[in-house]
C-alpha cells in the first residue's frame, strides 16, 4: 500500500485489507462469505465518502483561483486538479465494471435480497482474473493501478508507492512461505470466493481515492485553498523568571499554543537556523553579557522568524522579538580574611555563586601556579610557583573574573633545644656530667601551621655539637643525623664552666604531596654547663 500520513478512516481501510488478505490465505469456509460482502459494502461506503471530500477540495481550488483573479499560473493548477479527478473517475469506473463482471459471470448475479447467488464460486473468479496462461484481467489491472500512481506522482509532485504488489513486495504476504512467491493476480484472486474478490477491488478503490485526496491537497496548498488545521494543542506557562526568591511573587501568563502536524515550519533565531522538533524550535545558547548597569543587568533581545507554506507558492513569515536581561555572573571567595598564598604549598579556596544556583559548576586556571580540583564543587587547590598568582574563574566556558593574590614564602620554623628531654633554659644551662642526650625540634609558625598543616611538617636533619672551654674546643665534635642523638662522649670530658655549642646544619620540610625539601634554615646555640 502507498505510504504517507493517513487519516483514521484510511487506517481503518488498511486494517480491513490486512484482515481480508489474511482470510484469503486461510481458505475460508462459506460461513464467512457474508462477512466478506459486508466488508466490501463498508469499503464502498468509505470510497464514496472520500469522493465527496475530494470533490469539495477540487471546488475549493477553483474558487480560490477565481478569487485571486484567475492568474495564468494558478489556472494551470486548476487544470491539474480537474485532470486528477478525471483520471481517478475513469479508473474507479473501470474497476466498478470489473466488479459487475465478477458478480454476473462468476457469482450468477444478485438474488431479490441483494445477495450474490453463487457467493462461494472460486474457479470462475480465477478464470476471469488470473486466466489459464496468466492472461486474466488482474494483470491488466495491475498495470492500470501502478500507472495511476505514476500519474498522481507527476501531477502532485509527491512520491506514492505502487498500489498493486506481488507477494514478495507485500508487507504481509512476504512473511508467508506460501504467499510470497505469488504474483499480484494469484495473490488476490486465486482460490478466492466472489465477495472476497469484490472486497479486494473495493479496497483498491479506497486507496485510489486516498491518493487522489493527497494529490489534490498538494495542489490546494499551492494556491492557498488548503486549510491549515492546528491539531496539536498545548497548555503553556510563560514566567517572568524560572527562579523565584522565597517571599517574592511568582509572575507569569498561562495560554494555549497550537501547531499543525501537516506543517513543517522552518525557524531561525538572530539569523541562524534552529532545530525544529515536533513543530517547536529548540533554543539553546550561551548568554553573553557586557555594559552592565548599576544593578548588574544588561538588556538583550532575540529576533525570531517562523516560516511555513500556506499557498500560492509563497511562504507565510512570522517575525517576533523577545527581550530579556542578562545578569552579571557574580561569585565570592569563601575564605574569610584570606592570608597571602604560600609558595609551593596547598592553598585551598572555595568560590561560590548563590545567584547561579544549580548552574554553578566552575573550573579554574592560574597564571603563576597550578590548580588542582578540590573535593567539593567550587573548591580549588592552588600551588603557587611565583611571587603572584592570577586565578581565573570559569563557568560553562565563560571566564567570570580573575582574582589576584600575593604569594609569601614559607615562614621558617622555630627551633627548640632539649638536653636529656628537658627544654634548655639559656640562663641556667645544664649540669655538665648529666648532659647525655640532645634533641632539636623544628616547630612551624603558628598561623602557617593552622592554614596549611599538610605543608607545615618540619624536621631537623643534621646536628653538630661541640664541647668548648673558654674559646677552645675540647676534642672532636659529635655529629648527629636527625633531630636527636647521644652526646655522652662530650659529657665525660665536660667541666663546670664549659659550654655546648650546638650547630643545626640542615632543616627539612615535607609538603602536602610528601615531597621533602630543604627549609633553608641554619642555627647555632650556646648551652652553658654548670
Amino acid at each position: 500500500m502507498a505510504g504517507g500520513k493517513e487519516t483514521p478512516r484510511q487506517k481503518m481501510i488498511g486494517m480491513m485489507y490486512l484482515v481480508l488478505t489474511a482470510m484469503l490465505a486461510l481458505q475460508v469456509s462459506s460461513a464467512l462469505l457474508e462477512k466478506f460482502q459486508l466488508l466490501n459494502n463498508s469499503m464502498e461506503t468509505a470510497s464514496n465518502a472520500a469522493n465527496k471530500i475530494n470533490a469539495n477540495t477540487a471546488e475549493s481550488i477553483k474558487a480560490k483561483v477565481k478569487d485571486g483573479g484567475n492568474r495564468a499560473d494558478e489556472l494551470t493548477i486548476v487544470q491539474q486538479a480537474e485532470e486528477t479527478r478525471k483520471v481517478t473517475a475513469t479508473l474507479i469506473s473501470e474497476i466498478d465494471a470489473l466488479k459487475n463482471e465478477i458478480v454476473t459471470d462468476a457469482g450468477g448475479g444478485m438474488d431479490e435480497t441483494g445477495k450474490i447467488k453463487n457467493a462461494s464460486e472460486q474457479d470462475k473468479v480465477a478464470v476471469l482474473m488470473v486466466g489459464s496462461t496468466r492472461n486474466g484481467k488482474a494483470y491488466a489491472l495491475k498495470t492500470r493501478l501502478n500507472g495511476f500512481v505514476e500519474q498522481m506522482n507527476k501531477m502532485s509532485g509527491m512520491q506514492f508507492g505502487p498500489l498493486a504488489l506481488d507477494g514478495k513486495d507485500d508487507p504481509l504476504s512476504s512473511r508467508s512461505p506460501d504467499q510470497k512467491g505469488k504474483d499480484f493476480a494469484n495473490l488476490n484472486f486465486a482460490d478466492t470466493p466472489v465477495p472476497a474478490a469484490l472486497a479486494v477491488l473495493s479496497q483498491k478503490q479506497s486507496e485510489i481515492r486516498r491518493l487522489e485526496g493527497e494529490a489534490l491537497d498538494a495542489l490546494a496548498a499551492k494556491v492557498g485553498a488548503k486549510q491549515i488545521k492546528f491539531d496539536k494543542i498545548l497548555a503553556m506557562i510563560s514566567a517572568e523568571s524560572n527562579v523565584v526568591v522565597a517571599g517574592t511573587k511568582f509572575k507569569g501568563e498561562m495560554f494555549i499554543a497550537a501547531s499543525s502536524s501537516t506543517l513543517t515550519p522552518t525557524m531561525s533565531l538572530n539569523g541562524a537556523p534552529l532545530r525544529v522538533t515536533d513543530g517547536k524550535g529548540v533554543i539553546e545558547f550561551t548568554a553573553q553579557g557586557g555594559a552592565y548597569d548599576k544593578d548588574g543587568l544588561t538588556q538583550k533581545s532575540l529576533a525570531g522568524t517562523i516560516r511555513f507554506p500556506t499557498g500560492r507558492g509563497r511562504d507565510t513569515v512570522i517575525n517576533m522579538k523577545y527581550d530579556y536581561k542578562v545578569a552579571k555572573a557574580t561569585y565570592q571567595v569563601d575564605a574569610g580574611s584570606l592570608p597571602p598564598l604560600y609558595l609551593g604549598c596547598k592553598n585551598i579556596l572555595s568560590v561560590s555563586s548563590p545567584a547561579m544556583g544549580a548552574l554553578w559548576n566552575p573550573t579554574f586556571t592560574a597564571v603563576g601556579g597550578s590548580t588542582i580540583p578540590g573535593g567539593k564543587k567550587g573548591q580549588v587547590i592552588i600551588v603557587p610557583n611565583s611571587k603572584t598568582v592570577a586565578l581565573n574563574v570559569i563557568n560553562a566556558g565563560t571566564t567570570l573574573g580573575t582574582e589576584n593574590y600575593k604569594v609569601a614564602r614559607v615562614p621558617k620554623p622555630r627551633l627548640e633545644y632539649s638536653i636529656n628531654g628537658q627544654v634548655v633554659n639559656e640562663r641556667t644551662g645544664a649540669q655538665a656530667s648529666m648532659a647525655r642526650s640532645i634533641s632539636v625540634k623544628a616547630i612551624a609558625e603558628e598561623n602557617f601551621a593552622n592554614y596549611s598543616p599538610e605543608d607545615a611538617r618540619f624536621r631537623v636533619a643534621e646536628i653538630t655539637v661541640f664541647l668548648v672551654r673558654g674559646s677552645r674546643p675540647q676534642g672532636p665534635p659529635v655529629n648527629i643525623s636527625g633531630p636527636s642523638g647521644s652526646i655522652a662522649a662530650l659529657a665525660s670530658r665536660a667541666q663546670a664552666g664549659d659550654r655546648l655549642v650546638v650547630e643545626v646544619k640542615s632543616v627539612q620540610r615535607q609538603n602536602f604531596k610528601g615531597e621533602v625539601s630543604d627549609a633553608g634554615l641554619n642555627d647555632s646555640k650556646n648551652i652553658p654547663l654548670n
